[in-house]
């Protein structure tokens, strides 16, 4: 352990880690302890302290479905306007921040860079999101599956390494299994409607080969972002129909 904390150090001095947000210097965690605003961004490689303070953290109340925060005083309903018509097949979403300025940041380089490097990060955002936590202790964490080809253009599937992350963040007790493939292979959803993307992914996930569930299990859908939740909800279905009774939903980021 101090020959890798060694080694990271030298590196850090050697490569100065920048932001990927800002792309500024990272300070090291000593440095960063120096002010209660630069500690703010302890436990941050590639987050500078200016931009782990502009985090969006969500904290209750959220919305009951995706997450989302609720603003004021909230009474009535907890389900939010933007899962209205979703009819959801899971319990309950939960989200660690939105998915917007330096959180967004963080899931464009997982995701479209290669950017593995910044899962760290990403792994402290969920050590710092208790309500996430609280959920995932001890229950079965489950990536949604990418379908073979993108996973072979992409080299890797980012909501398995968020899996794992969380798994850990989250402690012992906690697990990842990879129980659902991918078996349409639609084209991106990002610039459709919630009816089309629910419309496109109808039947587009089943049950991996070899795999069985639990009903006395609490299993946990996970993926980057909770967008109009077709996706997860799609992967849901698939998880009730395999004899899945507890099952929830948490993401990295709500957008």
């Amino acid at each position: 352990m101090e020959t890798r904390e060694f080694l990271r150090g030298w590196s850090d001095v050697v490569f100065a880690p920048s932001c990927v947000h800002c792309r500024g210097l990272v300070e090291s965690e000593d440095a960063a302890a120096g002010s209660p605003a630069r500690a703010s961004g302890a436990g941050f490689r590639h987050l500078c302290a200016r931009c782990v303070a502009q985090v969006e953290w969500v904290r209750p109340p959220h919305c009951s479905t995706c997450g989302h925060p609720f603003y004021g005083v909230v009474e009535g309903a907890r389900q939010c306007v933007k899962c209205e018509g979703l009819e959801p097949a899971f319990g309950e979403g939960r989200t660690a921040v939105l998915f917007k300025g330096p959180a967004r940041a963080l899931v464009i380089e997982l995701k479209y860079h290669r950017g593995l490097h910044v899962l760290a990060d990403m792994a402290e955002v969920f050590r710092r999101s208790p309500q996430v936590l609280d959920c995932v202790r001890g229950a079965v964490v489950v990536p949604v599956p990418l379908h073979p080809r993108k996973a072979r253009e992409r080299g890797y599937n980012q909501a398995l390494l968020l899996a794992e992350a969380l798994a850990d963040a989250a402690g012992p007790g906690t697990r990842v299994e990879a129980l659902l493939q991918r078996v349409v292979d639609t084209e991106t959803q990002t610039a459709f409607d919630r009816r089309t993307r629910m419309a496109n992914l109808k039947n587009a996930f089943a049950l991996a080969p070899g795999a069985s569930l639990n009903p006395g299990l609490h299993y946990i859908l996970v993926d980057d972002v909770f967008t109009t939740g077709s996706t997860l909800n799609s992967c849901a279905r698939a998880l009730r129909r395999a004899g899945a009774l507890s099952l929830d939903v948490v993401t990295f980021g709500h957008g």
